[in-house]
């Protein structure tokens, strides 16, 4: 729409008159989001909760992005159905044989991670329905800091939409190299992992990030032969190192083979005894021949179609977008937020910077605490990590000290047959002050959530010593590993 001006006012007594301001630029909407997954759900969730008049564009014929349709949402469900057919979770009581399923299929896998994504989908239509969202399925083009072209999916047309702000929320693409013969049977990304047909015996993993580890620990607790290669020296760089240490302890444990260390040179299809193969050349001259490879090296952000081109934003080589710390872009009135901003791209945090930075953009007062987002991988077993870990405080120079409390000391670790997990406390040696809480084992994105709001309100180790848990549960966890601590000092 364009600016609407009054015409100036005729003189009066001969004297022209001052030329009245113009009126306010109006605009279709308050805010425009380009796409639907976790960031741009809880932006225009709480754009709309503002009275704010708001639009979300999605290209996809399904809502939700990455995470709720090839992402968060079925890999983790896909774990759990794991867990369950596999008994995992009983073996250590049952032993090592026991299953709930003898021959799991991939077909068993994927019904229960049918029915949770549907679900995921029509929940989040329904509360941008309910809040007066409007949902456009089309591809988005920025033409100017105010105004984004729409091209309709699945209907012709198209149609431009004026608006106060923008902000993108795109996601993430799996990162293809152009040298290697991706087909979606032999070899895939994870996007592809759900329309695999069957199970493989054997496996090649290429990267050892989040999605490598889980994955890996997926297929290898189904039975599958899982080789991990990773370039790094030690998975999970961020992770602290006696976590990182126990979970490939337990990798290993399942057969897991881990290549640390190795750069990939080649990847390509081959024909085996058994039929169709992968034979994966490394550079130091190793060759690993499995039935299947899965690509999980890397992510892109999804802005090619996007236009940045035409107004000056340019991303990394990745495909990222540079934002301050209010998830600006060098333009103010765009914002862009989740996984195409980069690290951490975790479902959790890209919720938290889509309502934060759809607070700054109407001006509303909101509070964060960044340095105390979570960190949950669903490896087997399952991680979960907050605040700062030992070799960050060594290199600050933070005087601290360390508690620890394993599964198997406590009651509720046997009852439910994990034996192998660990809580670990890290805190300041002076004034007790947690510092940062690191977990590996059964529900450990959930138990950190105690040490999470400790840590919030600036708490103490002392407040574990000092408090009542439920008896037999996981969270006594903190008071063990908090006593544990505490005698160190001692």
């Amino acid at each position: 729409m364009s600016e609407i001006v009054a015409s100036a006012k005729p003189a009066i007594n001969g004297k022209p008159q001052p030329e009245p301001a113009p009126k306010p630029r109006r605009y279709d909407y308050d805010i425009v989001i380009i796409g639907s997954g976790p960031a741009g759900h809880r932006a225009a969730i709480q754009s709309a909760k503002l009275g704010k008049r708001v639009a979300v564009i999605e290209k996809k014929t399904l809502i939700g992005g990455v995470s709720v349709n090839t992402g968060t949402i079925p890999s983790k469900t896909l774990r759990e159905a794991v867990l369950h057919l596999s008994g995992f979770r009983q073996r250590s009581i049952y032993g090592a044989s026991y299953t709930v399923k003898e021959n799991i299929t991939m077909n068993d896998l994927l019904l229960r991670a049918d029915h949770v994504i549907r679900h995921e989908i029509e929940i989040n239509r329904h509360q941008l329905q309910r809040n007066g969202v409007q949902l456009f399925a089309g591809i988005a083009t920025i033409v100017n800091e105010h105004t984004v072209h729409l091209n309709f999916v699945g209907q012709k047309g198209e149609d431009e939409l004026t608006t106060r702000c923008i902000m993108i929320a795109v996601g993430t693409t799996v990162a293809k190299p152009a040298g290697i013969p991706f087909d979606g049977e032999t070899i895939f990304t994870s996007d592809g992992l759900l329309k695999l047909d069957q199970l493989p015996k054997t496996l090649t993993v290429v990267g050892g990030g989040v999605i490598g580890c889980e994955y890996a620990c997926m297929f290898a607790t189904l039975g599958t032969r899982v080789t991990l290669v990773e370039m790094s020296e030690r998975l999970l760089a961020f992770v602290d190192h006696e976590i990182v240490d126990a979970l490939v302890y337990h990798m290993r444990q399942q057969r897991v083979t881990l290549r640390l260390g190795e750069n990939v040179r080649s990847i390509e299809k081959v024909k085996t005894r058994y039929g169709s193969g992968v034979k994966t050349r490394l550079d130091s001259g190793k060759e690993i021949v499995t039935e299947k490879a899965l690509y999980a090296i890397g992510r892109q952000g999804a802005t090619a179609e996007l236009g940045l081109e035409n107004i000056g934003i340019v991303t990394d080589k990745r495909g990222r977008i540079a934002v301050n710390e209010h998830y600006q872009t060098k333009i103010p009135s765009i914002y862009a937020v989740g996984d195409v901003v980069g690290f951490p791209s975790l479902a959790s945090t890209s919720m938290e910077q889509g309502r934060m930075a759809a607070c700054h953009a109407f001006g509303i007062e909101h509070q964060s605490i960044p340095e105390l987002f979570p960190y949950g991988i669903y490896a087997i077993p399952e991680i979960s990590t907050v605040g700062a870990n030992e070799e960050e405080l060594t290199r600050a120079g933070i005087p601290y000290e360390i508690g620890k409390a394993y599964y198997k000391e406590i009651a509720r670790g046997q009852i439910i047959g994990d034996t192998i997990g660990m809580l670990k406390l890290v805190f300041h040696r002076e004034n007790h002050k947690l510092l940062g809480v690191h977990i590996i084992g059964e529900g450990a994105s959930e138990l950190i959530h105690i040490g999470q709001t400790v840590m919030a309100f600036g708490g103490t180790v002392d407040y574990f010593i000092n408090t009542v848990f439920n008896y037999p549960t996981l969270a006594e966890c903190y008071k063990t590993a908090a006593f544990d601590g505490v005698n160190r000092l001692i």
